[in-house]
């Protein structure tokens, strides 16, 4: 398998099980409606999981454009090959987003609440304050950033200068407790995208798919789940070149 096919394949089935959650809690008539946030934080660290466990051995598992952007940033990857995985990763969040929707579709011509059926493919804010938002997210993903970077072996990244640095160099299972404590203590305000594909990618796929009554693509709101994780991946990588 390609590094390319790894990331779009990884990352597709992180959001279709963290999508499919979601969808599972938030649309009406499903088995697990009204499951609440520790089943949504819970599947999404599990999402994380497999998507490191089928991309980690071809690509490093990425499955983020603040992984590969943190990459980039600290030389481990060049543009042309950062833009590669960051292309896979969008692709790949939307086919998981879309999947998600056509096993789903009952439900959600049955849900009535846009912002459920929206919630379902991207985040939104609990309480919208553009400011507090753009940094609880540059936050959530600055601790994830720069936790990876210290679970990473020291010997890997001074050994092989050509090995990508990405989630699949944790672990599956210690990235996925990552993520998953990233979801219960930062994840309130914002729904922690922490991941810029993982919102941008299935924020499109709502707003092309023929969804009932669905809520609008909210272009004033979209780019804090795409800069604020950006920000959050330049501070950790300058934070730890600065100190090591």
């Amino acid at each position: 398998m390609t590094p390319f096919l790894a990331e779009l394949i990884g990352t597709a089935s992180m959001i279709l099980l963290g999508g499919g959650v979601v969808a599972n809690v938030v649309l009406k008539g499903t088995k697990g409606h009204n499951g609440g946030w520790i089943v949504i934080t819970t599947a999404w660290a599990m999402a994380v999981f497999v998507g490191v466990t089928i991309a980690g051995p071809y690509s490093g598992a990425h499955l983020n454009w603040a992984v590969t952007i943190a990459n980039l940033a600290l030389g481990k990857l060049d543009l042309a090959t950062s833009l590669l995985y960051m292309t896979a990763q969008l692709l790949g969040a939307m086919t998981g987003a879309f999947t998600v929707w056509i096993v789903y579709k009952d439900h959600f011509d049955q849900t009535q609440d846009a912002g459920a059926k929206q919630a379902v493919f991207c985040t939104a804010p609990a309480i919208r304050n553009l400011p507090i938002n753009l940094i609880s997210e540059i936050v959530g993903t600055f601790v994830l950033i720069f936790t990876i970077l210290h679970f990473t072996d020291a010997s890997l990244i001074r050994a092989d200068e050509s090995t990508p640095i990405g989630l699949g160099s944790i672990g599956a299972i210690p990235v996925a407790f990552l993520v998953w404590v990233i979801g219960l203590s930062l994840g309130g305000t914002t729904g922690y995208a922490i991941n810029p594909a993982r919102d941008f990618g299935p924020r499109i796929m709502h707003a092309i798919l023929p969804i009932k009554n669905k809520a609008a693509f909210d272009v004033a709101y979209a780019w804090v789940p795409i800069i604020g994780p950006v920000l959050g991946a330049l501070i950790a990588s300058t934070l730890y070149l600065a100190i090591y």
